[in-house]
């Protein structure tokens, strides 16, 4: 296996770093076969892009703060906040707790994954699957 990645540089990446090509981020951290299910919501590797590139659109700034990290052989798991602040001056953080599997490459072939909203509006409670 390659060296593995993990959720604060995939996340880094693809929302914190706006002079990176969105599809250059993703092929950093994500294998072509990538899926993800976000409370509930099954999503292949394209429907992820899409959900990245409304956040992007959105979000002005960032942290992600990693508690707890798991690796083991292929598996992953963590928790982590993500804290954003978005381009109209509002804030919102999301716990998030994530089982993930690597491609022998060390990219995430699958994540699965279940938000909670720490701070932020009504209206924000879906930015986890937002598009």
């Amino acid at each position: 296996m390659n060296r593995r990645t993990g959720i604060s540089a995939a996340l880094t990446d693809l929302l914190l770093s706006p002079g990176l090509d969105l599809h250059e981020a993703a092929d950093r951290h994500f294998a072509p076969d990538y899926r993800q299910r976000t409370d509930g919501r099954w999503d292949d590797r394209d429907a992820f892009l899409t959900h990245i590139a409304h956040l992007r659109e959105v979000v002005a700034s960032g942290t992600v703060e990693v508690h707890d990290e798991l690796y083991d052989g292929l598996r992953y798991a963590d928790r982590h906040t993500v804290h954003v602040t978005k381009r109209d001056g509002s804030s919102v953080s999301m716990e998030v707790y994530l089982f993930g599997e690597f491609a022998p490459d060390g990219r995430f072939r699958r994540i699965e994954e279940t938000t909670l909203m720490l701070a932020g509006s009504e209206a924000d409670r879906n930015l986890g699957s937002a598009r």
